[in-house]
């Protein structure tokens, strides 16, 4: 019986936190994976933690009964399993209510989802106290069991730490993957029970441990119901989904709030980020054509817009694709379009990438940002010096940047990290969207060189109506050298206080409800 207490210890460590990750898994899908999410999650499942650590004391003081353990084993067993049962409705609810930019429904399914969590975390919580009054036969052995019991339960902990994530959620889902856990954790409970002569409980667990397996094989786990969509799939970084509207295609990911790539197969202007990206070259001195563009490294690859828009501009010149999650370069290639022969993919963080490379650029491309979420090591004056080392004499820096009609502090503050490096500055505002380009160009530069090499690429009937198209757009939409922004470093970045702040004043000053 020893044996199994300490196993139960164990396990029930591996849950309770693997329940933490699965629950920050769920709401990242609806709600991004930003640090005020998860601030809600971890102080809730902590408060969680100290109530069932206090219950579970308690309890064991009054029922110091291995029959009582294992029944609450098996109770947290089965309220962990019927935790995805019920929360992937209301989660899918979230998602349409997401699309609809309706706050109040997402606040309630947040706040749902979380308390749904409350009692199978608190009743795995309960297991440490309980178990270690269960072990204490000898009072001078205290110390050493207690020390047994929270080794073991930490050591467990760390396994739920890193199996949902580095294997689960990738594998079978983040619903299913928490399932598995309920499904543990309850059998472990019917076991328990059968060997300490409660037959008849164990019997009744058993049965609902047979259907949860059922639901676990059977079960309909899909993570949303957004119209158009042909494909959804789970990998270790993002919720992915594909919609089809028409002939076009658009790749969403997590909480949907955005287009990551689109595709058509006969068009390639789609009035977005993408092909604004390539107009940068532009701004060195006319004369400058396309065919002075040697290469190009694009740091958020998605599933390959920009470089299929680019292939198309500037012909067969090689392509750097810096993307970190392979399953959406997967989707890339299977959905969009990827496979250009003059595109190399690289499965790595784009920093980490980017810095290895043994390239100069005349275009670095930077696609990574979306709020609420925007990477803080992408962010910072340490990133940007790596990018103008990467960069060509000539070379030019593009960067897409959200915001809102009358907030442009991440511009500026991005304005000036970056002119910590760059010679020369302009932003555009692209048109019916919250998205704003930047471009730096490593030597100085003029507006006027745009002007003259727009008006040349006119004048040549071999131009590509895509670059004269985007150019237009940028010269239309230029907005003021931004000012007074403040300088990101590697030791601080307060990217998502600045993004958090946004989104909250446009919520407040009625700008979603301006969308509907």
């Amino acid at each position: 019986m020893r044996k199994l207490l300490y196993l139960t210890v164990f396990l029930s460590g591996m849950s309770a936190l693997a329940a933490e990750f699965g629950a920050s898994r769920l709401l990242q899908m609806r709600f991004s994976s930003i640090t005020l999410v998860w601030a809600v999650i971890i102080g809730l499942i902590l408060v969680y933690f100290a109530i069932g650590y206090a219950l579970g004391g308690r309890l064991a003081d009054r029922s110091p009964s291995p029959v009582t353990f294992f029944n609450v084993i098996a109770w947290g067993g089965l309220t962990l399993s019927i935790v995805p049962l019920v929360a992937q409705p209301i989660l899918r609810y979230a998602s349409l209510a997401s699309d609809a930019l309706n706050f109040g429904v997402m606040a309630a399914a947040f706040i749902a989802t979380l308390v749904l969590f409350s009692i199978p975390v608190t009743l795995l919580a309960m297991t440490s106290p309980f178990a270690l009054r269960l072990l204490l036969e000898d009072p001078k052995r205290a110390g050493n069991i207690s020390g047994n019991v929270s080794a073991f339960s930490t050591f467990g902990s760390v396994l739920g730490a890193f199996l949902p994530t580095l294997l689960l959620f990738d594998l079978v889902g983040a619903a299913r993957s928490i399932l598995i856990f309920g499904l543990l954790m309850l059998a472990l409970g019917v076991i328990g029970l059968f060997r300490t002569g409660a037959v008849r409980k164990a019997a009744i667990f058993g049965l609902a441990l047979l259907f949860f397996v059922g639901m676990f094989i059977f079960g309909d786990f899909h993570g949303k119901d957004t119209p158009g969509q042909i494909y959804e799939a789970e990998s270790a970084y993002n919720y992915i989904e594909v919609l089809e509207i028409g002939q076009s295609r658009y790749l969403r990911l997590n909480d949907g709030q955005g287009v990551h790539s689109e595709y058509h197969p006969d068009i390639l202007f789609y009035g977005g980020p993408w092909e604004q990206f390539l107009v940068g070259p532009l701004f060195n001195p006319a004369p400058y054509r396309p065919e002075q563009v040697e290469r190009i490294a694009i740091v958020g690859l998605a599933a390959g817009t920009s470089a299929r828009q680019a292939s198309a501009i500037f012909g067969p010149v090689p392509i750097d694709g810096y993307e970190i999650d392979p399953k959406i370069v997967q989707v890339g290639r299977d959905y969009f379009e990827m496979t250009m022969p003059n595109l190399t993919v690289h499965v790595t963080d784009g920093r980490w990438g980017l810095e290895r490379s043994p390239h100069q650029y005349s275009l670095i491309i930077v696609d990574a940002y979306r709020p609420p979420y925007i990477p803080p090591n992408l962010t910072t004056r340490e990133f940007f010096g790596i990018v103008h080392e990467r960069l060509a004499p000539d070379g030019v820096l593009a960067v897409n940047i959200g915001r809102t009609a009358d907030d442009r502090r991440l511009i500026n503050d991005l304005a000036a990290t970056i002119g910590e490096h760059f010679a020369s500055i302009y932003v555009m505002d692209i048109p019916y969207t919250f998205n704003s380009i930047l471009y730096a160009t490593k030597a100085e530069t003029s507006f006027e060189n745009l002007f003259a090499n727009y008006n040349l690429l006119q004048a040549d009937a071999a131009s590509h109506p895509l670059l004269v198209t985007a150019s237009a757009v940028t010269l239309a939409n230029l907005r003021d050298t931004p000012s007074g922004g403040r300088v990101y470093t590697d030791d601080w970045a307060p990217v998502e206080a600045v993004t958090n702040d946004m989104i909250l004043r446009f919520i407040l000053g009625g700008g979603a409800e301006s969308l509907q």
